[in-house]
């Protein structure tokens, strides 16, 4: 059973007791995955095999992979989201340092200054000069959806396709479902506000009708 198939089922879990990282094994699949790259690996390589689960890839398809609105270039915000700046794990990195690691991978790339990465300038950057994109310390980068990266990042590793309701209990499982709780819950309360023709908590106190 796969995770978006448990997911409304397993909203309660976050009231259940949880297993400590070390108890993993223990339940569902319990098959931790050997890493696809080795220890000496370039941070594209660990991103490929950490976030898709490729070893076999080239410089244009790492291109195309991420580039994500499909029009032939890696615009800042598409560098950010490759490096996972856009991702939760790395909400604490300020601005000033966003704004770096875009001019830092510009000046590596951006042959003619025009603020972007095209595909010839990202194939010729590691086909002919023989570059790799640097680890600029922001992790693997995560550019999933919560769905997805959950699935990768712990699914796969620890469950398949006959975990049972009941083996939904690692820590990873707890904090995933309570989103997914969270959500519709705030989904819920927009739609019931929704339908109150007079919404009295918007309303500035002083106009508010008083009993």
């Amino acid at each position: 059973m796969r995770p978006a198939t448990l997911a409304l089922a397993a909203l309660g879990l976050a009231t259940r007791p949880c297993l400590a990282h070390g108890d993993h094994e223990q339940h569902g699949a319990g098959h931790a995955q050997k890493p696809l790259v080795g220890a000496d690996a370039s941070w594209i390589e660990r991103h490929m095999a950490e976030e898709h689960h490729a070893a076999d890839f080239d410089a244009a398809s790492f291109f195309a992979l991420h580039d994500f609105d499909a029009d032939g270039t890696w615009e800042p915000q598409e560098i950010l989201r490759t490096y996972g700046l856009m991702d939760d794990s790395n909400k604490h990195v300020t601005q000033q340092r966003r704004d770096e690691i875009v001019r830092e991978i510009l000046g590596l790339i951006d042959a003619d200054h025009d603020g972007v990465v095209s595909r010839d300038e990202f194939v010729h950057f590691v086909d002919i000069k023989g570059q790799t994109l640097p680890d600029l310390g922001t992790g693997p980068g995560h550019h999933g959806d919560d769905e997805y990266e959950y699935e990768i990042h712990h699914w796969e590793k620890y469950h398949d396709e006959n975990t049972k309701l009941e083996d939904l209990t690692h820590p990873e499982d707890i904090e995933h479902f309570k989103k997914h709780e969270e959500m519709e819950a705030e989904e819920e309360r927009l739609e019931k506000q929704s339908k109150r023709s007079i919404i009295e908590e918007n309303i500035p106190s002083k106009f508010r009708r008083r009993n």
